[in-house]
């Protein structure tokens, strides 16, 4: 059973997903009547536009009440007991899931990163503490390591355009000015994997992903060696993790340009966006009728639709 949508190695039949995502992107069917009196409500701790729009969406395609707050304001929570709680921290979170289940069917959260500590972003701790005391299903919206949505959508994009049974996906570490989440390239490495696709991961040494959440994936320190003959090529950045929370300010030679995709076999270009254009990759590739961004951003509503008809249906095998 489904019981939260927090992570994708978390479920073991996640090409059924794939499959239902496609389904709904294909509109077989209405489901409208699956949601019906039933409330999606959505905690946004981080600042959110596809995933918010799309997420909300899907709660109406699917019949729901959506309701959405804007948690970050100003309002902070402890998770830690036997603390005395004199400071900053207004509520545990113990009693926000508590309550907050009792209004909702239910709930999903978007809580990024402080990129300031390692080990405190480990944790997780809004969605790890949700998922520990709320009494309805989570939806992790992106957290500190996860974006379970985003690699769902991404999974949808390669299934449903690909040639071949097993396709040679690569995902390039890309520069950028700040330093970036783990959450995509962890997602989106568990997804292929999950698919069983041809993958390799390329980056700077010292941006190598935990082991323990991406697998033994094929790592290629050699953009160009990795990128030959590959038929999806997914740009993104993220930090380093040898020195976390800290821009790679030396390596803007990673750009993807059209020099880069003709080593591909006429590779796909994909990227979660938004992206900086001409920092991430340039124009001539985004704009290039092998450009999946848009077709790729718009998988994010039948990801959506898909988890939250899962969790719905209780009583569906997962």
């Amino acid at each position: 059973m489904m019981k939260h949508y927090y992570s994708i190695s978390d479920h073991q039949n996640f090409k059924a997903l794939v499959d239902q995502g496609i389904l709904m992107q294909q509109q077989i069917q209405s489901y409208d009547i699956i949601g019906k009196n039933k409330t999606l409500i959505m905690l946004f701790f981080s600042p959110s536009l596809r995933t918010r729009i799309s997420t909300h969406k899907a709660g109406l395609v699917l019949g729901m009440h959506v309701i959405s707050m804007n948690a970050g304001d100003g309002y902070q929570m402890e998770f830690d007991f036997g603390k005395v709680m004199d400071g900053n921290s207004a509520e545990h979170i113990k009693e926000a899931a508590k309550v907050i289940s009792q209004f909702g069917d239910i709930i999903a959260i978007r809580a990024f990163p402080g990129l300031q500590s390692k080990e405190e972003d480990l944790k997780d701790q809004i969605l790890q503490g949700f998922m520990k005391f709320a009494t309805v299903p989570i939806v992790n919206l992106e957290s500190c390591l996860h974006h379970p949505l985003q690699g769902l959508a991404d999974a949808i994009t390669i299934e449903s355009t690909k040639k071949i049974t097993k396709p040679k996906v690569v995902l390039s570490w890309a520069p950028h000015i700040k330093a970036l989440p783990l959450a995509v390239p962890i997602s989106f490495a568990q997804a292929m994997n999950a698919m069983q696709y041809d993958f390799t991961i390329t980056h700077p040494e010292g941006h190598e992903l935990p082991s323990n959440l991406v697998g033994n994936v094929k790592i290629e320190y050699d953009q160009a060696k990795a990128l030959k003959d590959a038929d999806f090529v997914y740009a993104k950045s993220w930090s380093s993790t040898l020195n976390y929370g800290q821009p790679n300010k030396t390596s803007n030679n990673w750009i993807i340009n059209e020099e880069k995709m003709n080593l591909t076999a006429n590779g796909k270009f994909m990227h979660c966006l938004p992206i900086r254009r001409n920092v991430v990759a340039t124009d001539g590739v985004l704009d290039s009728p092998n450009s999946l961004i848009y077709k790729q951003a718009h998988n994010r509503l039948f990801a959506a639709q898909a988890v939250i008809f899962k969790l719905l249906q209780q009583n569906q095998p997962f």
